[in-house]
């Protein structure tokens, strides 16, 4: 989870490969209509990611063996409401400062449909998940490798054993 340009997908691909789990990009779920938003640089509203959360919820529940999710959870409400489908669920913060979001967001502007005039916005809107339960912090600008396995040397110590 985290802001825009921050790798969750890249993370995630790494992370399901390694682990052998589902991918499910939380991009892939979004409306037409929010995704025109976005696009046209409109920030999403909290009805707007309601729809789109319960849908990302009912793919939890679908894969009671675990999933690697993408999504941005920018607020404590949107991840409450994931952890809701899923008690136990685990989130990987991707923290990364925002010029180095903009600079991410701007470089994959041609094959990626979110504006990169939302960043600003993402930023605001983030509610850091630091100090929450079943939250990881990373660095985003760290290596690809080194990320994932932090989070999955991170993951198999909250294995219940």
């Amino acid at each position: 989870m985290g802001v825009a340009g921050c790798g969750k997908s890249s993370l995630a691909k790494a992370l399901a490969q390694a682990e052998g789990c589902v991918l499910v990009e939380g991009d892939d779920f979004h409306s037409p209509a929010s995704r025109a938003k976005m696009s046209n640089g409109i920030a999403l509203t909290d009805e707007d990611r309601a729809g789109w959360l319960a849908v990302l919820g009912t793919e939890i529940q679908q894969h009671p063996l675990g999933l690697v999710l993408t999504c941005s959870a920018l607020k404590k409400a949107y991840r409450d409401r994931l952890r809701a489908s899923a008690p136990g669920l685990l989130f990987a913060f991707l923290e990364i400062d925002k010029h180095e979001a903009q600079f991410r967001v701007i470089a994959r502007s041609a094959s990626h449909f979110f504006s990169a005039a939302l960043v600003d916005n993402q930023f605001a809107t983030l509610e850091s998940p630091v100090g929450e339960p079943g939250v990881i912090r990373l660095d985003a600008t760290a290596p690809l490798p080194a990320l994932q396995e932090q989070v999955s040397r991170w993951l198999h110590s909250q294995e219940v054993s």
